[in-house]
């Protein structure tokens, strides 16, 4: 909305342009500018961060569950930033002694390169679960000094609960059996990736007993760009035509195999309840009654399930019959 100018103002201008000099307009606000790095331009198109954002808003939901029952606290993990930058850049921001796990996401196709990615865990969350693990309330204490191997131990149970939950989130665009290969604790000594390479660094929020901090997961950006450029179609309608297709073809596999199973169709005459006794006195040519009559049509099973009724008769010199009702099932 336009500034509205005071009377004092307008009379200010009047008398200016009265006395022939010309009203200075001045800019209240400077154009935004936005910076850009030429030597590492952008890989990924706004349509592919959409798509990894929905993949990790699915993989903090599950971190969030696997941390309130692992811990019995609350716990909350929510993703707040996806970019991309070089990997020095992330690595130089990390302190020296910090938990780093080593993930091969084991994707199930030769095509793709091997993509080992870097799950980061702070050290504020690191100590927090640390103590409550070891029986404590969960708090905080600021250390700087390398893990000891209990204290890796237990990250390492912690770090492959983490690697094995991100196969869900992927599940629908891709085949993965994620694994951990290795956990580090010294960042500055981390070779999986190159110092220059551009990578995809995914900020998680993780809140603990009031605390909070940050979990990051580093991908390398050129093997996210060959994932993509294999499994995750570039717009979303292809998407769905494809998804569409995958399911149509998963419901003709399950009805395909159902089609051949074999079942055990009965026909039940009627029911009696008969004593021991007279069952181990039945001679040949004894008659014994049902209580249902010969006009009434006879009960249809599939398997232990009543399926229906009809009526019993002969069919080319053979017993048979013909159904006549379905039951509502």
């Amino acid at each position: 909305m336009a500034d509205v100018l005071t009377q004092a103002q307008i009379d200010e201008m009047l008398k200016s342009v009265a006395m022939g000099a010309e009203p200075v307009v001045t800019k209240t606000e400077e154009a935004a500018v936005k910076e850009y790095d030429f030597r590492a331009p952008k890989k990924f198109t706004k349509e592919q961060i959409k798509i990894l954002e929905s993949i990790f808003e699915n993989y903090a939901r599950l971190l969030s569950s696997y941390l309130t029952g692992k811990l019995r606290l609350y716990s909350r993990v929510s993703l707040i930033n996806i970019e991309e930058q070089r990997y020095n850049e992330f690595n130089n921001a990390l302190p020296d002694y910090v938990v780093m796990g080593m993930v091969d996401l084991g994707i199930k196709n030769e095509e793709i390169s091997e993509t080992d990615v870097i799950v980061q865990v702070s050290n504020t969350i690191t100590y927090t679960m640390i103590d409550r693990l070891l029986g404590g309330k969960g708090e905080f204490s600021e250390l700087n000094r390398d893990f000891t191997e209990i204290e890796i131990t237990i990250m390492t149970d912690v770090m492959k609960s983490f690697a094995d939950l991100l196969k869900e989130p992927w599940l629908s665009h891709i085949d993965l059996e994620p694994r951990l290969i290795g956990i580090e604790t010294n960042s500055r000594v981390v070779q999986t990736i190159g110092h220059e390479d551009t990578v995809i660094i995914v900020a998680l929020e993780v809140e603990i007993n009031s605390s909070k901090s940050i979990i990051s997961v580093c991908i390398p950006a050129i093997n996210l760009d060959e994932i993509m450029g294999k499994f995750i179609p570039r717009y979303s309608g292809q998407r769905r035509k494809t998804d569409a297709a995958r399911e149509q073809e998963r419901r003709d596999i399950i009805m395909t195999g159902i089609s051949t199973t074999d079942l055990e169709i009965k026909a039940v005459l009627g029911m009696i309840n008969l004593d021991l006794y007279e069952v181990l006195t039945l001679q040949v040519n004894d008659v014994i009654p049902l209580e249902k009559k010969i006009s009434e049509n006879i009960v249809i099973k599939v398997g232990d399930r009543v399926w229906g009724d009809g009526k019993l008769g002969t069919y080319n010199n053979k017993k048979a019959i013909m159904i006549e009702n379905f039951t509502e099932n």
